[in-house]
């Protein structure tokens, strides 16, 4: 059996090794404590915190269907929950998710104007979107774009949206027509085609079950930063130890610093200028509700949604009084604690702060030659018995589910298995 080097021990990287254990003797090296990436958890005085984001289960991937039921009890181990989503509307409306589904709820102004732009949009015809504001102006509306898509994007990418690109979009939002839209209103339909209208949920430990049981029989060197991955004859040496092939698992950004011995100086530039964004998941106490997300366009505060992860399991609320959840308050990039007091006061729901966790990477932003660029990239270096995979390898927005499906393609591209 040949040896494997794996760089990165989230999602992507504890599946690569899964799927090679057994058929190669596999290292996965860790920069942090313990192995998940994003999707790690800590107890914070007995309630459960998802340090970046509120991790949930679900794909329409048979093959990662199958691959992950294999290795979890989705009986006994998970919950299957329907998603129940709400926006809570500057005005003090709460309207479900999403929105244009129920159109019939906004004050009947909006409900004019709104009917205009689908009159508008239905004689569009078959309109391609140039960007991100395109796309939502044409397929919702400027009713909706001003009154939620808007405020709320802005938030999240701190940017006009006319300089988002759209590649990122599939699976990520519902893609209604005109007529289905018209019908879901008169008919109340809420969607549930859309990414996680139903998901699965860890009875305990939340996404760290997940972590941990991939984790299970797999060498992880935790605490071990990569220095240095260098190509010397046929063979990788990292961090002392020689490997015959290479999954990079971590974020491409790095690569042009430690990866030495194939010449990849031409892509260090379009490297560099990748941009992101990172976000602060701010844990808190708040008031019970039924919601499982909550959407923030309101202006008056930074944070852009707040994610319940205590509805999501009752052992996520630890020792609270029943008419207290746990949450998870998002703000994108970084924020001080102090910042972070003073927006709550304005926040809904009452949210009592417990403790934040800045997260640097966590929105890998594409612009229009990205793709192309880390084609190439990975092409040159499969060649060498070099693979790369993940969210921020691939710099794409991958949910949990994705990251699994990407992983086994590239296990399949791997020359020695």
């Amino acid at each position: 059996m040949g040896k494997i080097a794996i760089i990165g021990a989230g999602v992507s990287g504890l599946t690569v090794a899964q799927l090679l254990k057994g058929k190669a003797e596999v290292v996965v090296f860790e920069k942090d404590t313990k192995a998940g990436g994003l999707i790690k958890c800590e107890r914070i005085n007995g309630s459960l915190f998802h340090t970046c984001g509120g991790h949930v289960f679900n794909t329409k991937n048979q093959d990662v269907l199958d691959w992950f039921w294999k290795r979890f009890d989705k009986e006994n181990e998970f919950h299957n929950t329907d998603r129940n989503s709400v926006i809570f509307l500057p005005n003090g409306q709460q309207i479900p998710y999403p929105i244009e589904n129920f159109a019939y709820m906004l004050e009947e102004k909006e409900q004019k104007t709104f009917i205009q732009d689908l009159l508008k949009i239905a004689g569009n015809g078959d309109y391609h979107a140039a960007n991100f504001q395109d796309f939502l102006q044409h397929r919702f509306g400027e009713t909706l774009y001003k009154l939620y898509f808007e405020p709320y994007n802005k938030k999240v990418w701190r940017r006009s949206l006319a300089d988002v690109p759209i590649d990122w979009l599939a699976g990520k939002l519902p893609m209604p027509t005109v007529e289905e839209i018209i019908y879901n209103n008169f008919n109340r339909v809420a969607e549930k085609q859309f990414v996680h209208s139903t998901f699965f949920y860890e009875k305990q430990n939340g996404s760290q079950l997940i972590a941990d049981r991939l984790s299970e029989g797999v060498d992880i060197r935790c605490n071990a930063a990569i220095e240095q991955i260098e190509r010397v004859g046929d063979k990788w040496h990292v961090n002392g130890e020689t490997f015959d092939e290479v999954v990079f698992c971590g974020n491409i950004k790095d690569i042009p610093s430690v990866v030495k011995g194939v010449d990849i100086d031409a892509y260090a530039k379009a490297i560099e200028e990748l941009q992101y964004h990172g976000t602060t998941a701010a844990f808190c106490e708040i008031d019970a509700n039924p919601y499982s997300w909550i959407y923030l366009p309101d202006n008056q505060y930074e944070a852009h949604r707040i994610i319940c992860t205590g509805n999501f399991a009752a052992s996520n609320n630890g020792a609270l009084s029943p008419n207290r959840i746990t949450a998870t308050i998002e703000f994108t990039d970084a924020i001080s604690e102090e910042a972070i007091l003073e927006n709550l006061k304005r926040i809904p729901l009452h949210p009592k702060y417990l403790t934040h966790k800045y997260n640097q990477y966590t929105y890998p932003i594409q612009q229009k030659n990205t793709r192309e660029m880390i084609a190439a990239l990975k092409m040159k270096l499969a060649e060498n018995g070099f693979y790369m995979t993940g969210r921020f390898a691939d710099w794409e927005y991958y949910n949990m589910d994705a990251a699994m499906a990407a992983a086994m393609k590239t296990k399949e591209k791997m020359l020695i298995i």
